[in-house]
């Protein structure tokens, strides 16, 4: 189960502009799900103070943590996928040599991009059903569930542009195959 990736500090941007552009979207992503992830722990922290040093109440917090860790998780989708920064276990693909190995990568790649564009379309009629019948969650706060429920398809949606990106990149020979050389 040894990783002969690139790691991500030097996983290098493609000479593509197509696959460059979406690279340099997923970082954005990355960036966007970390800033969620400080801003859920700093919710946090303010939660814990306000309860347990204020003895206060706090209403909406919690719910705000959770939709912002599960955003987070979405949105960065396609940041790991760029970074490849995923766990794998590549037994298969380093016993594998040559196009066979090529095959492999691609056939996986496809599959991940049928599997991903299946809940690209879940993901938007779920958001949508609850933007169009102005769905709210069941607490004090009732926040309006087509915000939390936005990064169902932009976080597949983008993690879609990012395989589509490694498909054409590994197609136009800028990568290897499982980031495997030989």
């Amino acid at each position: 189960m040894a990783s002969h990736a690139p790691s991500p500090v030097h996983r290098v941007k493609s000479e593509n502009t197509f696959v460059r552009t979406v690279q340099n979207i997923s970082s954005v992503a990355g960036w966007c799900a970390a800033l969620m992830i400080l801003a859920a722990v700093f919710l946090t922290c303010q939660m814990i103070f306000i309860r347990f040093v204020l003895n206060g109440s706090t209403v909406w917090q919690t719910e705000y943590v959770v939709f912002l860790v599960i955003a987070a998780t979405l949105i960065g989708l396609p940041f790991v996928q760029f970074q490849r920064g995923h766990v794998n276990v590549d037994l298969i693909p380093l016993a594998l040599k040559g196009r066979v190995r090529f095959a492999l990568a691609v056939l996986t790649l496809s599959l991940s991009i049928v599997i991903t564009a299946i809940m690209v379309f879940y993901g938007y009629e779920h958001w949508h059903f609850a933007w169009a019948r102005g769905w709210t969650s069941d607490t004090v706060t009732a926040v309006p569930l087509w915000i939390p429920y936005l990064s169902l398809p932009l976080g597949f949606g983008l993690l879609l542009l990012q395989l589509i990106a490694d498909l054409v990149a590994l197609l136009i020979k800028s990568e290897t195959p499982f980031g495997l050389e030989g």
